[in-house]
């Protein structure tokens, strides 16, 4: 499973590291997959992706 943030279209309101924080964290000025690794174990990455404001958050 692979999980981008597109930083343009971010708006830093840290929803994604609330829902999911294994995989997500906020960096100075967007959100960053800090481990995309534990993305299929965490189960709550697409829940991420579905509660991003933006759809800054892609799942492939």
């Amino acid at each position: 499973m692979k999980v981008v943030i597109d930083s343009d279209l971010c708006i830093v309101c840290g929803i994604c590291a609330e829902i999911c924080p294994d995989v997500f964290a906020m960096a100075e000025d967007t959100a960053i997959v800090a481990n995309s690794g534990k993305c299929e174990t965490a189960g709550c990455c697409e829940d991420a992706a579905e509660a991003c404001p933006t759809g800054a958050i892609e799942i492939s």
